[in-house]
């Protein structure tokens, strides 16, 4: 596996509608969609910069992962999500290499991506999601 660009750097926050404004008004990006993924408790906004994008996460249960995340860490940097042309095939070959998967096989994530998560515990502490198209 060898990833083709970042993807996208996911940011937990409190409320979308509030932490736009500091995108938009502030570094001028225009936020291009917003979506509820139910199954994962989240509602997210996407910004472009360049060929990555900005993923707002807004937890919409108090018990979803983003609000946990938020509760004992505060807003800020969740995860890092890497390209990678089969999320399956990706998910494997880091499994095979000793890495501690979250995700065993890719499942529906948000902007249309194919997702998979690395555990922080085997990726030098950073939440690591792979995606492909």
């Amino acid at each position: 596996m060898k990833p083709s660009r970042i993807e996208h750097i996911g940011i937990a926050v409190k409320s979308i509608e509030e932490s736009r404004k500091y995108y938009e008004e502030v570094l001028g990006l225009e936020c291009y969609k917003i979506e509820e993924v139910a199954d994962q408790k989240v509602k997210t906004a996407f910004f472009r910069i360049g060929d990555t994008k900005i993923e707002l996460l807004e937890s919409t249960d108090a018990e979803g992962t983003i609000a946990k995340f938020i509760e004992k860490k505060g807003p800020g940097i969740h995860h890092i999500a890497y390209a990678v042309d089969h999320v399956d095939e990706a998910l494997a070959e880091t499994e095979a290499k000793g890495i501690q998967l979250i995700d065993k096989k890719g499942r529906k994530g948000a902007d249309n991506l194919t997702i998979g998560f690395l555990h922080p515990k085997s990726t030098e502490g950073v939440l690591t999601e792979l995606c492909s198209q």
